[in-house]
């Protein structure tokens, strides 16, 4: 049986400077935490939706002290005829200080028969819930609800 001090010195395995060197590397492509910032929820919108949005026809029941970031319950109702002509066609949920800003998307359409929404979303913090509904026509309407949150749901 041979011990390590009589193998050559390429068979010993990593050296003090290759240890080092992946080291740095690992460090460099390890995965950074996203930025929760109401920039990052103002661009996605600006993806989402190439109109304006104006203020009405979106109601946001959600609570205005949230105990626990894990569950939070928001319902959202857009006020819509929801006929062959006059119809919602999307309704985005946005958390404005979340890692990862875009909560859902929901398609819909006449055969909806009733703009309306629920679901249960984590939050990292107090936020603004933004929602935003596509219309039909083209347009956009949006409405924005403070969340206090005392105990976060989100992780990075």
């Amino acid at each position: 049986m041979t011990s390590l001090l009589h193998l050559p010195r390429r068979s010993r395995g990593l050296n003090r400077r290759q240890a080092f060197a992946a080291i740095g590397t690992a460090c460099a492509f390890a995965p950074v935490a996203a930025e929760a910032t109401p920039e990052a929820a103002r661009k996605l919108l600006g993806d989402l939706i190439k109109v304006a949005p104006k203020a009405g026809k979106v109601r946001i029941d959600a609570p205005e002290i949230a105990e626990n970031g894990n569950t939070v319950p928001v319902t959202v109702t857009v006020d819509s005829p929801m006929s062959p002509t006059d119809y919602v066609r999307a309704i985005h949920v946005i958390a404005d200080r979340n890692p990862q800003p875009g909560v859902a998307s929901f398609m819909l359409g006449p055969d909806n028969g009733k703009a309306e929404v629920q679901l249960r979303m984590r939050m990292a913090e107090s936020q603004n819930v933004i929602v935003v509904a596509e219309m039909s026509d083209g347009s956009a309407w949006t409405a924005t609800r403070e969340v206090k949150v005392t105990i976060g749901g989100c992780s990075t």
